[in-house]
C-alpha cells in the first residue's frame, strides 16, 4: 500500500518515508496545547506501547497485542497519575 507513496530522486524512493516524517510532524504539532494531564497520558501511552511490542516479541507473542495492550495500560495510568 505505501508503494504507491512513490518519490523518486535518482535511484532512491523517498515515498514511504516522506509519509512517516509528515504523520510525526503532525503528531508533535497536534500535541503543543495539550493539559497536564493529556500529556501524561499521552507519554505514558507512547512508553507502554514501547513496552509492550517489546515484551511481545521477547514472550514469543504478538508484538502488536504487546503493543495495543501496553499503550492502553499506560495511558490509563498517566491520566491518573499527578
Amino acid at each position: 500500500m505505501l508503494s504507491t507513496f512513490n518519490f523518486k530522486y535518482g535511484q532512491h524512493r523517498y515515498g514511504a518515508k516522506a509519509l512517516l516524517i509528515g504523520i510525526c510532524l503532525i503528531a508533535l504539532v497536534g500535541c503543543a496545547n495539550m493539559s497536564p494531564t493529556g500529556q501524561r497520558a499521552l507519554s505514558g501511552g507512547a512508553i507502554g506501547a514501547a513496552g509492550g511490542a517489546v515484551l511481545g516479541a521477547v514472550a514469543g507473542g504478538n508484538p502488536a497485542v504487546g503493543a495495543a495492550v501496553g499503550g492502553a495500560a499506560g495511558a490509563a495510568t498517566g491520566a491518573l497519575m499527578h
